[in-house]
């Protein structure tokens, strides 16, 4: 049965207006359709795997809207306030960025429908974000820490899905992911390191000192679940 449970470009000089208006980044992970040009060919995907990775892209694209967003009310609120957070918020926004553009690319190739709740995604996001940051950099930090928390495993559970769905049988009797989806993998694996990277530095810069701690990145955690399987889905 097909797993259920598995479903730096930097902006030198960057202003509000970014909202609106996002770079591309050219550096992004091939499609995921085959290539039936290729020498030596894997079998069709069936169904439930084609089905499984357009709403692995669908997913991965709102999430990385929503984490650009919620960096640029973060940095929108903190940057000037506390100048010494500036290049840690910049260099975790520029990171996002490149995911988010990256999975765009993805999902223009690959013609999957966007999730139908982008909107709120980038409100509810950017008001996530600069709200945290309104209460303390700690309460923005924590907001990190808990959104990381969760896309970390989140994009765990797809790599454990695709590195056991996707083994193909291939023309010369052997067997292996597809390179579309091998590319997949690393580009969701680099992605799940950069999330990691950004909860340490979330705990690093005093996450755990928030207050209400326990309260609040609880709540975001439970929020971002409800986002992902919505965003997933509609």
């Amino acid at each position: 049965m097909f797993c259920k449970q598995c479903s730096k470009s930097l902006i030198q000089r960057r202003t509000f207006s970014v909202l609106g208006n996002l770079k591309k980044s050219n550096n992004v992970g091939k499609p995921f359709k085959q290539n039936n040009n290729s020498q030596i060919r894997y079998s069709p995907l069936d169904d439930a795997q084609t089905a499984y990775l357009d709403r692995v892209i669908r997913v991965d694209q709102a999430g990385e809207l929503g984490a650009n967003y919620i960096y640029a009310g973060q940095f929108f609120v903190l940057a000037n306030k506390f100048p010494h957070l500036k290049p840690i918020l910049q260099h975790m926004w520029d990171q996002e960025i490149h995911h988010h553009n990256t999975f765009n690319e993805l999902q223009i190739r690959n013609r999957v429908r966007p999730s139908l709740i982008t909107p709120f995604w980038k409100l509810g996001a950017f008001f996530m974000g600069a709200g945290t940051a309104s209460i303390s950099s700690e309460a923005a930090m924590a907001c990190t820490e808990a959104v990381e928390t969760v896309i970390g495993k989140h994009y765990n559970e797809q790599l454990r899905c695709l590195s056991n769905q996707y083994v193909q049988n291939k023309t010369d009797g052997s067997k292996g992911l597809p390179d579309e989806v091998k590319s997949l993998t690393d580009v969701i694996t680099q992605f799940r390191d950069d999330e990691l990277e950004h909860l340490n530095t979330a705990i690093e810069y005093d996450s755990k000192k928030a207050v209400p701690y326990i309260m609040l990145t609880e709540a975001i955690k439970s929020i971002c679940r409800v986002a992902i399987w919505s965003a997933e889905r509609v």
